[in-house]
């Protein structure tokens, strides 16, 4: 299914719906970082998507991780909490979803990078690397929080 993201974008669509779900800052020892280029947008991102019954969040995105990417995680703690109702994502079945992601700091524990029907690529990349790839300003303040270490709380917006 194909999507078009708004961000502060005045001709977005009203939303619709809202979809828990969760993402995640996978960084190796290296300090690299786990992305994916995904299907549905053909923007970079990190590993994640919607929360469903029956789980916690916590299982919502060690299972997106290893879903998407093959690689297993560990989460180590909660980066930020991003609810941006100027940011929806229209999907071509009519529904406009705002914007609802809770983000964590994970570390990897095993597994094998490999793509999956929503990812068409997956990457370990530096961190300089990120400039250079065509990713969503939401992404990337999502990136940014998880990768400070000097925040001593998580980001709420």
């Amino acid at each position: 299914m194909a999507r078009t993201d708004y961000f502060r974008d005045p001709r977005a669509p009203k939303a619709n719906s809202v979809v828990p779900s969760a993402s995640a800052v996978v960084l190796d020892d290296a300090g690299q970082l786990l992305i994916i280029h995904k299907t549905d947008n053909d923007l970079w991102a990190l590993p994640g998507g919607g929360h469903d019954i029956g789980e916690s969040i916590a299982d919502t995105v060690v299972r997106e991780v290893r879903e998407e990417t093959g690689i297993e995680v560990e989460i180590e703690r909660l980066t930020g909490v991003y609810t941006d109702p100027q940011h929806v994502m229209a999907y071509d079945d009519g529904e406009v979803r705002q914007q609802f992601t809770i983000c964590f700091r994970a570390r990897p524990t095993g597994g094998a990078v490999r793509t999956s029907s929503e990812s068409k690529e997956v990457r370990w990349v530096a961190p300089p690397e990120l400039a250079n790839l065509d990713m969503h300003p939401s992404m990337r303040l999502r990136i940014e929080h998880g990768m400070d270490e000097s925040r001593t709380s998580p980001y709420i917006g």
